[in-house]
């Protein structure tokens, strides 16, 4: 009965406009950075490389290059600071988490493309 009233509590802070993403693809998220009396949006460019918990708990983590320098960043998919989640490319990936990506370096730690082919009246995905 617990878990009934927590999840009808919770039910009311989960967005409602999460984009379907998962573990491979390469996304843009857009977060609200305050600095000051400022706010602005930053945007952090990676590919998930895990997706944890479900519901308002549910968390994703982004992994991208710079400067020769692997940073990682994990998001909470329902938190206010997020502003958008937009998906750039999907992959096809085998396993639900990406974490050899980190020993991996240039060509060897790139993904296959998970193309949609678009048939007339019916969509499926293929690779």
């Amino acid at each position: 009965m617990d878990q009934r009233i927590i999840r009808e509590i919770e039910k009311e802070y989960e967005k409602t406009s999460v984009p379907e993403f998962g573990v491979g693809d390469t996304v843009d998220v857009h977060v609200k950075i305050v600095e000051g009396d400022k706010e602005r949006v930053q945007v952090f460019t990676g590919v998930v490389v895990a997706r944890k918990h479900s519901g308002v708990r549910s968390t994703f983590t982004v992994r991208r290059i710079v400067q020769g320098e692997g940073v990682e960043r994990v998001f909470p998919v329902h938190a206010p600071s997020i502003v958008d989640i937009r998906v750039g490319r999907k992959a096809k990936v085998r396993r639900s988490k990406l974490y050899y990506l980190r020993r991996l370096t240039g060509k060897a730690a790139r993904l296959r493309e998970r193309r949609q082919i678009t048939v007339p009246g019916d969509t499926t995905e293929a690779s």
